[in-house]
């Protein structure tokens, strides 16, 4: 994702919800080991609440891309926002990651969701609110769920994808000007 990195594949939905499919087709056990690790001494009511309340938010990925995606068209944005979308998309499906889907199941797709989550909450930091979601609640669980030093890393990747964007826009403007 640095200023010379070639634009990643155009976002592909059906391969989000194929990986979600394929993580949760292994079962929910890997999730409630990770989630026992990462919090203190739960009970399995907790460990249980905890892992259907992650399995809701991974679920939700490709209808916050496709909401984004969908709201970039209707605001005339896709240039600068289908870049952060591809790039989200790209981590999603890449099997090996911070935590990998491979060896984790769905508690691979903790750090995956976390950092489309930050990204479209990144977009929310514009002069107006994108999709005006409130993703704290969210974020917050999952932080909790990838712990701190991870969650640094997705947030810091999730700003390199805003400066990348930004450095392609800015380029493109340069063209134009050129050009005109």
């Amino acid at each position: 994702m640095s200023p010379t990195s070639n634009p990643p594949p155009p976002m592909n939905l059906h391969d989000v919800q194929a990986v979600i499919a394929s993580a949760r087709a292994r079962g929910t056990d890997p999730l409630e080991r990770w989630i026992r690790r990462r919090l203190k001494d739960p009970d399995e009511a907790e460990v249980k609440e905890a892992s259907e309340v992650a399995l809701e938010i991974i679920e939700t990925v490709p209808v916050f891309l496709a909401r984004a995606a969908q709201e970039a068209e209707e605001r005339n944005l896709v240039p600068v926002v289908q870049p952060l979308l591809d790039r989200a998309v790209v981590y999603f499906t890449r099997p090996v990651d911070l935590i990998p889907e491979m060896t984790h199941g769905l508690a691979g797709l903790l750090d995956d969701t976390y950092l489309v989550l930050r990204i479209l909450e990144n977009l929310e930091r514009g002069p107006t609110p994108f999709l005006d979601w409130d993703l704290e609640y969210p974020l917050t669980f999952l932080r909790g769920l990838v712990g701190g030093t991870i969650a640094r890393q997705l947030d810091e990747l999730s700003i390199l994808a805003m400066q990348d964007v930004s450095h392609h826009l800015s380029a493109f403007w340069n063209q134009i000007g050129a050009e005109a």
